[in-house]
């Protein structure tokens, strides 16, 4: 048992049913809990976000919190993750600490929150010609036909001489304004009511109409007299992570605001198969449903009150996700998508009523979602490449979207091949000694001159970790360094800012007295390790479709490196640590969040939409897991940059003449 300064203890407390009050630092939140539950649960009925990586499995050590007054139960899990002197100390892991009989005040410190930056901008410059072109600066952009769109109507009163039923008068009159439509036809519910309706409003009427089946539109919605200026659609990025959304005015294409937050599915666990147990658990898909509705619903909520308007003057809304998100949204069981031969229940999916799915907006608003491709490329990579036009484009590019899974499609106008690697969550911190996600205070590059680290943070603020970024610019430091090797081997112990910590080699990048945690912050050998796993799934990953279509890296005439992370990533040190292939700069290109920008122009043309469909039906997936080459493309990729050094010529010439410059200057 540790001493008395421990603010924790073993205990079982299954039988003990009564309430406590808990406190949460800095912000003084307070919180009524049950005796018996977890931390964690407080937090995430208080609405206070904490990481929980793991799912509360008390292995990942990211909800780390102080208990500055009362007691609760430890877990050996907590022994395990946690110092002896971070115990005695107070500190505990908020999902494996069990609330007693005792009030409690629990510090949460910054590095345990999950304020991440999120990735609401885009940068798309090409498509197939009719799409928008949207600029960073979201200025108003061409509208072709949206999903919904509203057509007012005046319509001439019925006589002896002019019968037509009220419904053949719309159908009438709404021809004359879409005479390519002919086989238009109402939903059903438009007649309820219709009759007085039109009389009441002297014959005039606002129709909207779902672009979707372009064989033949339908009428969804009759209002009473005109409407049309109240058209409004938000398109929806689906994250693992984090969920962000725009809301775009259907008449004009002008992008009005845009709301981004956490993924309120955390709390089942960071990656997708950790949702995916949780979903074919005991308590079903239902939670994880109500957890991301839930989300999307706040940021519908924001957006409507910030801007002003009403949640029934949005018509539509579309959303972009990966195929267990999409699943996820739509309540739809993912179970059969982790289990060989990886089938999901659908890859494209009908028009849902949004009432139906409990999302925010007009009763008679439909939600579309972005077809995927199979169980792990999903709509979100099927919106970003049509967002960046390579599948409208004579030359060869490649979409990359690095995550914890990395997702890469290569092809033309004329074919699309695909994969997913299994990249990990190095890159958002998990894994990682001092990582964290890209928080306010997170280290996003480092600079290694002489005997001096040199960092800079997010919102320059005092260093509370390093994100995925920082990581990468930390390696390609060591190693231009001479302080690690090539296998990612520390070789320099001598250096000023190197120090062995349990027999582990570790770069302190801050020390302890300049951080925000009072802890010093330090990049490790086994840091490097997992980062080197993760680029190497990736790489190995494009080797393998390379390789299957019989081409190279110098093929590629343009990569685009979508998603959050490639927006801070340094594209020289990404391609020195064999992150990204050895090709011309001027070939990469960062394209943001690419698949909020697909769901965007999904939204404002219905043929968008429709060439989202045909891409998402003609792009090969190639499931790496089968693969006989991709275990011998990862084990090679192992190395910085790759064993195969004619790979990465640049890199081994920059090697080669710093190593020169060191030696001459010694």
């Amino acid at each position: 048992m540790y001493g008395p300064a421990a603010q924790s203890f073993i205990f079982s407390c299954e039988d003990l049913m009564g309430k406590v009050k808990v406190t949460f630092q800095p912000e003084s939140t307070e919180a009524e809990a049950q005796t018996g539950e977890k931390l964690i649960e407080v937090t995430e009925r208080a609405s206070i976000d904490v990481n929980n990586l793991c799912g509360g499995q008390g292995v990942c050590g990211k909800c780390r919190v102080r208990i500055k007054k009362g007691k609760v139960g430890l877990t050996d899990k907590v022994i395990r993750k946690l110092s002896r002197k971070e115990i005695e100390q107070g500190f505990t892991l908020a999902c494996q600490a069990e609330v007693l009989e005792d009030d409690l005040e629990v510090w949460i410190p910054p590095e345990s929150k999950t304020d991440v930056q999120i990735q609401i901008s885009d940068y798309v410059v090409a498509s197939d010609g009719q799409a928008p072109l949207i600029s960073p600066e979201y200025e108003p952009a061409p509208i072709v036909r949206p999903l919904s769109m509203k057509y007012l109507l005046e319509l001439p009163v019925p006589s002896i001489e002019d019968s037509l039923s009220d419904l053949e008068r719309i159908y009438r009159a709404i021809r004359k304004k879409i005479p390519e439509y002919p086989n238009i036809h109402a939903h059903f519910s438009c007649l309820w009511g219709l009759s007085g309706l039109l009389r009441a409003n002297d014959w005039k009427i606002t129709a909207t109409v779902n672009h979707r089946d372009h064989d033949c539109p339908m009428i969804r919605n009759i209002e009473g007299g005109d409407t049309t200026a109240a058209n409004m659609g938000v398109a929806i990025d689906i994250g693992t992570t984090t969920i962000a959304a725009q809301l775009i005015d259907l008449r004009t294409g002008a992008i009005l605001d845009a709301q981004a937050g956490n993924n309120s599915q955390a709390r089942y666990g960071q990656d997708v198969v950790s949702r995916m147990i949780a979903a074919c658990g005991k308590n079903g898909v239902t939670p994880l449903t109500d957890a991301v509705v839930f989300t999307a619903n706040s940021l519908i909520d924001s957006l409507v009150k910030k801007n002003k308007i009403k949640h029934r003057d949005i018509t539509s809304i579309v959303a972009a996700g990966n195929t267990v998100m999409t699943h996820l949204l739509l309540g739809i069981e993912p179970c059969n998508i982790r289990f060989d031969p990886y089938i999901p229940a659908a890859a494209q999916f009908p028009q849902f009523q949004t009432e139906e799915v409990a999302l925010r907006a007009n009763p008679k608003a439909f939600l579309h979602c972005v077809p995927c491709v199979s169980s792990y490329v999903g709509g979100d990579i099927t919106a970003g490449v049509y967002a960046c036009g390579m599948h409208d484009q004579e030359e060869i590019s490649a979409l990359i979207d690095v995550g914890t899974n990395g997702e890469i499609v290569i092809g033309n106008n004329e074919w699309l091949v695909c994969c997913s690697a299994s990249a990990g969550p190095a890159f958002e911190g998990a894994g990682i000694k001092c990582g964290t996600k890209a928080i306010l205070g997170a280290i996003e590059k480092i600079s290694i001159e002489g005997d001096s680290v040199h960092y800079e943070t997010i919102g320059n603020q005092k260093p509370i970790g390093v994100c995925g970024s920082a990581i990468i610019d930390g390696i390609a430091e060591l190693l231009t360094s001479r302080i690690i090797d090539q296998s990612g081997k520390f070789i320099n112990l001598d250096h000023p800012m190197v120090q062995v910590v349990d027999e582990v080699p570790e770069l302190i990048v801050a020390p302890s007295e300049h951080t925000g945690t009072g802890e010093p912050i330090v990049i490790t050998e086994d840091d490097i390790s997992n980062l080197i796993k993760t680029k190497g799934a990736i790489l190995a990953a494009m080797r393998v479709l390379l390789k299957t279509l019989q081409m190279d890296f110098m093929d590629l005439e343009k990569l685009y490196v979508a998603g959050g992370f490639g927006a801070h990533l340094d594209i020289e040190k990404a391609i020195f640590i064999g992150l990204l292939p050895d090709i011309p700069k001027e070939r990469i290109r960062f394209i943001g969040n690419s698949s909020l920008a697909g769901a965007r122009m999904a939204l404002m043309s219905a043929q968008a939409f429709h060439r989202m469909e045909e891409i998402a039906s003609r792009m090969t997936y190639i499931e790496l897991s089968v693969h006989p080459d991709f275990m011998n493309e990862f084990i090679a990729a192992l190395f910085l940059p790759h064993t195969d050094v004619q790979l990465f010529p640049s890199v081994t010439g920059k090697l080669a003449q710093r190593h020169h410059d060191n030696a001459a200057g010694s």
